[in-house]
């Protein structure tokens, strides 16, 4: 891959291929030690492919050496009507992942500056994301601030 990464945006087509980078996303949370998948790959294949197809979800990929190194995905949320100001949407940004022999090269740059792009051309009110510990400092140097205003209640069992 070129220092230069080709970011382009996904389609339904790349479902299969961002289902399976989902999978080993969600195994390096487990250092190595990942537990038997509880539901197959296709399962995130058919519901990538379903709101890639219909324009519920958003996603950008990098691709390089023959492949999708990484991806960045996008849910728009939507705000209700109110009488005296707009109601544009906000960008919920999650599923942020560059394969790790990609990192630290720009990948992950790119790919947040192409939605970043896109957010402002759609007239997006602004992004939020909770990130993980590692993605955090790059959120913060592409300009994200911690919220003034949002508050979580986790409902975790």
């Amino acid at each position: 891959m070129t220092t230069d990464p080709v970011v382009r945006p996904a389609r339904p087509a790349d479902a299969r291929a961002l289902a399976e980078l989902r999978w080993t996303f969600k195994q390096e949370d487990f250092g190595g030690r990942a537990p038997t998948p509880a539901r197959d790959v296709a399962e995130a294949e058919r519901w990538i492919r379903d709101r890639l197809g219909d324009g519920r979800w958003l996603a950008w990929v990098a691709e390089g050496g023959g492949g999708i190194r990484g991806h960045v995905f996008l849910c728009l949320v939507e705000r209700m009507p109110e009488p005296y100001e707009d109601n544009n949407a906000v960008g919920y940004v999650t599923n942020f992942f560059v394969m790790p022999a990609y990192r630290n090269k720009g990948v992950g740059s790119a790919l947040l500056a192409a939605l970043r792009e896109h957010a402002r051309g759609a007239g997006l009110d602004g992004l939020i994301v909770w990130p993980s510990e590692r993605s955090a400092p790059l959120y913060q140097r592409l300009g994200f601030l911690p919220p003034e205003e949002l508050l979580e209640l986790p409902l975790g069992t």
